[in-house]
């Protein structure tokens, strides 16, 4: 989510790193948890750029059966949506990953001529998602870290200077594999056996409240979980620190001697 759609944390006090300093209280930690998760995961308005171009090619394809009409509508209102994004000079991530999303499921369903197809790549992708997210759980280095780690500016000091981050980010891994292992056992059955309107809007409702569950949970986890450890705090803690060293060296050189 950008600075439109949600305040931007309040910034790290590198002070707050100095011995003796107050630690940051547990309600500050969920705000910034929260205020994380929105700019991560695009907030309300990336849910709203994820739903509308399926919303919009189904209903259309409801309506007159076409193909065509249906896939350049989706495609024309991703491509509007990345438009009012740069506009207003947003972050774009997830604006250009619904472009391309819809993209390929519109060259997928024009080769075929089925217009199922249509939701065929994005099913595809939520399934290998799904797997990227239970075995890099499984295998100590969880998705959700990866994911998460740049956003809290702690990168990949989780991994082995916090354990309890790292416990957390394997929980809520575990959770969005698991959450979207379940929806691709409900779509891909519908993806043979019913209709596209009725695969399409199922799919639609499909969107939100699996997202928004997983996000609830990554939440969870992460506001019981101790604070990130803000290694960009460190390293301009340690440009400081040098550079006073120097500073007094060069001092005590230009001091007369007694």
């Amino acid at each position: 989510m950008t600075s439109v759609d949600k305040p931007t944390p309040t910034p790290h006090d590198p002070q707050q790193d100095a011995p003796g300093a107050p630690a940051a209280g547990p309600d500050d930690s969920k705000a910034v948890t929260e205020a994380a998760l929105f700019e991560a995961f695009g907030g309300v308005r990336g849910m709203v750029e994820t739903v509308l171009p399926g919303l919009l090619f189904v209903t259309i394809y409801t309506i007159n059966k076409d193909l065509k009409s249906a896939a350049i509508a989706a495609l024309a209102i991703s491509l509007v949506l990345v438009v009012v994004r740069l506009l207003r000079r947003d972050t774009v991530k997830h604006a250009f990953s619904g472009v391309f999303g819809v993209g390929f499921g519109v060259v997928f369903a024009m080769m075929t001529g089925e217009a199922k197809d249509f939701y065929l790549p994005g099913m595809i992708y939520t399934l290998g998602l799904a797997l990227a997210y239970l075995i890099t759980a499984a295998a100590g280095v969880p998705l959700i870290g990866l994911i998460l780690g740049p956003v809290f500016k702690e990168n990949l000091s989780w991994r082995t200077r916090n354990p309890g981050r790292k416990r957390a980010y394997t929980k809520a891994s575990y959770a969005w594999g698991l959450i979207l292992l379940a929806k691709c056992a409900i779509l891909f059955p519908l993806y043979w056996w019913a209709d596209t309107t009725q695969l399409g809007w199922v799919l639609v409702a499909l969107k939100i409240p699996p997202f928004l569950l997983a996000v609830w949970l990554t939440w969870v986890f992460l506001a019981k979980a101790p604070a990130p450890i803000d290694v960009f705090a460190e390293m301009e803690a340690e440009e400081r620190a040098e550079k006073e060293r120097e500073a007094a060296a060069a001092a005590a050189r230009e001091t007369p001697s007694s």
